[in-house]
């Protein structure tokens, strides 16, 4: 049986990672899994627990006792609590503030990384996140970064009817102690500011199937 293949996209926040990531998990009919929605999906536990995002023993504490499952539907992995899918909930501006606190501590991304590394039981996988290259999959040869000028992002993120600090949620999230969101070696770095979404995902492509024609 062939080894499943993990490709990495990685990046800035707003620069594409998730409509980029499912366009190329549905060309290649691979997996898509979202790590960023797990952490949105744990911020909004917290806060329904009423938890204070920003006291990391009690996220902590609460991620190691949570009661949640992994499930492949649709070509697309989720993190379920307790049986249910909170996909609506976690876009929310509340979710978009907690989720760079949570993320932040170390002993959740060691859970996640664990739970993320046991999605390649779906088969091959086009996983996107922050550390995916770095930190969850640093092995793997599919390598990607993307990122866009902080002005053009922020206006992608206005069109989704949100209003975030980017500036800052990068700071934090380039900064943290933990797996920092950096350029994963042999990376290649696509700065999508001009491109739409078919250009960028098709050159995620045409490097994907350049590569697996050479391993052939």
């Amino acid at each position: 049986m062939k080894q499943p293949i993990v490709i990495a996209i990685d990046g800035t926040s707003a620069s594409g990672k998730s409509t980029n990531a499912k366009l190329v998990a549905k060309a290649l009919g691979f997996v898509h899994v979202d790590t960023g929605a797990m952490y949105r999906t744990l911020a909004w536990h917290c806060l329904e627990r009423h938890m204070n995002v920003e006291d990391p023993k009690a996220v902590a504490s609460l991620c190691r006792r949570w009661k949640t499952s992994l499930e492949c539907v649709d070509g697309h992995v989720l993190l379920l609590v307790d049986g249910y899918d909170p996909a609506k909930e976690i876009r929310g501006e509340a979710v978009s503030a907690a989720v760079s606190h949570v993320a932040a501590i170390p002993k959740v991304r060691e859970w996640m990384k664990k739970r993320q590394r046991e999605c390649i039981q779906f088969g091959s996988l086009v996983m996107e996140g922050r550390d995916i290259g770095t930190n969850v999959f640093p092995e793997t040869d599919f390598k990607f970064y993307l990122d866009a000028h902080l002005e053009e992002r922020t206006k992608r993120r206005a069109a989704d009817g949100l209003i975030e600090n980017l500036a800052a949620r990068d700071q934090r999230d380039s900064q943290r102690a933990a797996a920092p969101l950096m350029i994963a070696l042999g990376a290649r770095v696509i700065n999508n500011s001009h491109l739409t979404s078919a250009q960028t995902s098709g050159l995620i492509l045409e490097e994907v199937r350049k590569r697996l024609g050479a391993a052939r």
